[in-house]
């Protein structure tokens, strides 16, 4: 009785939230993304999807995957080993940008299909496995208090709270994956940031840095608009 009952709950779908608290979410998720001092802090939120994303593709190439850090600074790396060049190495290098808009969009689709429980019992999971890998006290500090705030939605609040923390993440990735493109974008413009991701993507397939540019704008926009719409259910 007690393993249906927790089946039920996970994978059971939840009732749709109101029109209204979707949308007090993404103005929530948007006022973490738009000021300044306020996304200084937020945006490591973003920092643990790109780094994540990094990780997770390095394993699926087949790459050995060596470690994360994360810094106070929002700034992180992962450290994989395997063939310098070739597709898995593509791959990796091309995941971290568009990580958040990608967990965004896939965020959107179950929140679409009211699978609010098992979207932050997948998130949870995730952190887990990723906590794992952590390499630095700084990473450990910060994946463990986003994974807690997760476990502790999902297993003491109820439904209404967690719609309203689920939808918020969700927005955040959607609205938090673009800003991450423009703020590369301008940081190149200045001459900075010359081993960014686009760069080493640029030096291992020698196509344009601003070509690998316009596919991260592109996956951001995109999957904010596909997402947005899957989650006001145009």
């Amino acid at each position: 009785m007690v393993t249906t009952s927790l089946w039920d709950r996970l994978f059971g779908p939840q009732s749709a939230p109101d029109e209204w608290l979707v949308i007090a979410a993404g103005l929530a998720a948007l006022a973490a993304v738009v000021p300044h001092r306020v996304w200084r802090v937020s945006r490591n939120a973003i920092t643990i999807a790109h780094e994540g994303g990094h990780g997770l593709v390095a394993l699926a190439t087949g790459r050995s995957l060596e470690g994360i850090r994360l810094h106070s600074d929002t700034s992180g790396l992962t450290v994989s080993r395997g063939k310098p060049t070739g597709l898995g190495m593509i791959l990796t290098a091309a995941a971290g940008y568009t990580a958040p808009p990608l967990l965004g969009l896939g965020g959107a689709w179950l929140l679409a299909a009211h699978h609010i429980t098992l979207l932050l019992w997948l998130a949870t999971a995730l952190l887990l496995a990723m906590l794992a890998m952590i390499r630095n006290a700084y990473g450990a500090l910060t994946v463990v208090l986003t994974g807690a705030a997760f476990l502790l939605v999902s297993w003491l609040t109820g439904p209404q709270v967690q719609s309203a923390f689920a939808y918020t993440a969700v927005w955040f990735l959607l609205l938090g994956g673009v800003r991450p493109a423009f703020e590369l974008q301008s940081k190149r413009r200045r001459g900075g940031a010359p081993d960014s991701d686009a760069d080493q993507l640029s030096r291992l397939t020698n196509v344009p840095p601003a070509i690998w540019l316009f596919l991260f704008h592109a996956v951001s926009v995109c999957s904010l608009i596909g997402g947005g719409r899957w989650l006001l259910g145009l």
